[in-house]
């Protein structure tokens, strides 16, 4: 472990990677439930991209299956 100049230890950079991959695989899950729960509620492909920044139809073929 090394020490940064205020003198704080630095986490071990690979057990921080491996934090942040288990940390992107929840929030991807997360994500997932999120989008169905808004199409079992009713809302639009295109209302779903708007808030997850990307186009109706990349937001349909990422999470469009089975939905």
């Amino acid at each position: 472990m090394t020490r940064t100049s205020l003198g704080a230890a630095d986490p071990d950079p690979l057990q921080e990677l491996l934090a942040i991959s288990r940390e992107r695989a929840d929030l991807e899950r997360r994500q997932e439930v999120a989008v169905r729960r808004a199409r079992n509620t009713g809302y639009s492909w295109a209302a779903i991209a708007m808030f997850l920044g990307v186009s109706r139809q990349a937001a349909h073929k990422r999470y469009g299956r089975g939905t």
